[in-house]
């Protein structure tokens, strides 16, 4: 917490206004707002789930369509997908920024094209900060007219030719879960340049309620939106993003600095233009085994790390779906690792990793 929150939360406590709605989220939403540019329309919702679950219901996913996602990320990003009847089929990463193939992402939406079923959506992710290939994607999806739902849940604070993430898609989606790089405990928010989305995701994400004396609903709604009390504490941490963003990237810095005269060891690095909050900090060494060496020798001096996301076309419970993909998330999965990240690191914890790594590969 950055010191301010308290203070948020107190007057959410003093004024009584303790539900959904309420000074506070009208304020948080337009600190995001803000931050991410004055053209951009914002809905506080309860997490980053349910606003990638609207913002596909808001492109008009439904039963039976199909719904291109970037294989390597989170399963959070898919899920939504499962939850409207609709199918995803997986594009797997380039290697510049470990996000969606351009490449790739074209073969998926052709092939689909030819067998008579045109995407409805493509989902592309800013993987642990780093921003996709916005100049790319946005080509293709334009090509086929196909709109993107922009999933910037890692890449608060992050942008792209001094352009903020979240700003590109059509819809973007943002995540104030635990581990992002600001929290509201759980929290999410949809962004669009198109005040006709969130208009409608606010109506929807509080249980579809028509405008009637009367309780009367001719949609199916959710109870999707953000509580006033969090979105206090989201008001504070709102103050403090750049101060994270910072951190988070001395932090990289750090890594970086200490362990460059490591062959094993491989940083992403940021392409010309790219600006990464650097949320974690990931390292790909050369093999599984060194990752693996490497894992548990910090797990023994009590220092938690984790292998990068499993793929999702790897993932049991999406077996079925269809895939494009070239190995290269399978790989990064096989060889890499999300070192620790927090904001509040301090210097002996860091050199406490490093020194642990250097043991293993000296």
């Amino acid at each position: 917490m950055g010191g301010r929150e308290q203070n948020y939360v107190n007057e959410a406590f003093e004024t009584n206004w303790i539900a959904p709605l309420g000074p506070n989220v009208n304020a948080f939403e337009k600190s995001i707002r803000e931050e991410l540019g004055e053209s951009v329309h914002v809905a506080a919702l309860s997490s980053g789930t349910a606003a990638i679950h609207l913002g596909l219901e808001l492109l008009g996913v439904g039963k039976g369509d199909e719904v291109i996602c970037q294989s390597f990320t989170f399963s959070a990003s898919a899920n939504p997908i499962s939850y409207l009847g609709a199918e995803p089929i997986f594009v797997d990463s380039e290697t510049e920024t470990w996000n969606i193939s351009p490449v790739l992402l074209r073969k998926a939406i052709e092939t689909r094209i030819k067998d008579g079923k045109k995407p409805k959506a493509i989902i592309a992710v800013h993987l642990y900060g780093m921003p996709y290939k916005i100049t790319e994607i946005r080509a293709v999806a334009d090509e086929f007219q196909i709109p993107v739902l922009e999933d910037s849940a890692e890449a608060l604070g992050s942008s792209f030719q001094n352009i903020p993430c979240g700003t590109f898609g059509d819809i973007g989606i943002l995540s104030f879960n635990g581990n992002k790089i600001i929290t509201t405990s759980g929290g999410g928010a949809l962004v669009s340049k198109n005040r006709s989305y969130t208009e409608r995701a606010i109506f929807l994400a509080t249980q579809a309620r028509d405008d009637a004396p009367h309780y009367q609903h001719s949609n199916i709604g959710y109870n999707y939106r953000m509580s006033n009390v969090l979105a206090g504490i989201g008001r504070g941490q709102m103050e403090v993003l750049k101060d994270r963003v910072n951190s988070r990237r001395a932090n990289h810095q750090y890594y970086r600095e200490s362990l460059n005269q490591i062959e094993e060891i491989e940083f992403l690095k940021e392409p010309d233009g790219y600006f990464s909050n650097r949320w974690l900090s990931c390292i790909l060494t050369p093999s599984y085994e060194i990752r693996e060496r490497l894992r548990l020798a910090l797990l023994d001096e009590n220092v938690e790390s984790r292998p990068l996301w499993k793929p999702l076309h790897l993932q049991p419970v999406f077996k079925a779906s269809q895939h494009f993909v070239d190995g290269t998330s399978e790989s990064l999965f096989e060889r890499g690792l999300c070192l620790p990240s927090g904001s509040n690191l301090t210097s002996e914890e860091l050199e406490r990793v490093v020194t642990t790594i250097k043991n293993v590969l000296s």
